[in-house]
């Protein structure tokens, strides 16, 4: 299962957590955010793949950043058509990531208007924000979900979820989205206590049937 950790920015703790076995780290250029990446730092992950968040940014300005950031994913976080995502798709070698709004069942039908044009899907909690909010979405929704693109989940996932992760199960679901509720300020993350986290998920999962979370 992925373990992919967003809004990082300062080199140390994009070492730091890539060390405790994230698999994907995040990376925001979306100028209005708190956890902004505006240039590239002195470290970028060696080992993890690298996912760069936009919202509604010019094809354009994702390929710059593509090159310059040596991404491996693209994730579009914003109100980005699937017509967008055919023209990116076409100028650009690398996966693809469609985040979907999520509070009903309803927000989770989107998705079928992209079944086919991205590697993943993102459900994440739908508010006034563009994620980031550190709220829960109410999970059971993802039940009306029956495409075949892998997803993961994300939307407040902290601390104190294990139990619930545990009791989540989806055969499209490939991992976990962590960001806020691991953080010591915005775009840094405790390193101490994503470890903790990560390793009893990680213990779950390898020993969960491998349909689910």
């Amino acid at each position: 299962m992925i373990v992919k950790v967003c809004g990082m920015r300062e080199p140390d703790n994009i070492r730091a957590v890539e060390q405790l076995g994230a698999d994907w780290l995040g990376f925001i250029f979306w100028p209005k955010s708190s956890r902004y990446v505006a240039a590239v730092p002195d470290y970028l992950p060696l080992k993890a793949k690298r996912v760069g968040v936009f919202v509604n940014a010019p094809v354009d300005c994702v390929l710059q950043h593509v090159e310059g950031y040596g991404l491996h994913f693209v994730q579009l976080h914003g109100h980005e058509t699937p017509q967008y995502v055919q023209e990116l798709r076409s100028r650009c070698n690398v996966g693809l990531i469609k985040a979907i709004s999520v509070s009903s069942q309803a927000d989770v039908m989107v998705s079928k208007d992209y079944e086919g044009l991205v590697d993943y899907f993102l459900f994440d909690t739908k508010c006034k924000t563009v994620g980031g909010s550190g709220e829960h979405f109410d999970w059971s929704v993802l039940t009306a979900y029956k495409g075949n693109t892998p997803f993961l989940l994300s939307g407040g996932i902290g601390p104190g979820d294990t139990a619930r992760l545990q009791a989540f199960c989806h055969p499209r679901c490939i991992g976990i989205d962590l960001n806020s509720r691991f953080e010591l300020s915005p775009a840094l993350k405790d390193a101490n206590l994503l470890q903790t986290f990560v390793a009893a998920y990680r213990n779950h999962t390898q020993s969960a049937p491998t349909t689910g979370v």
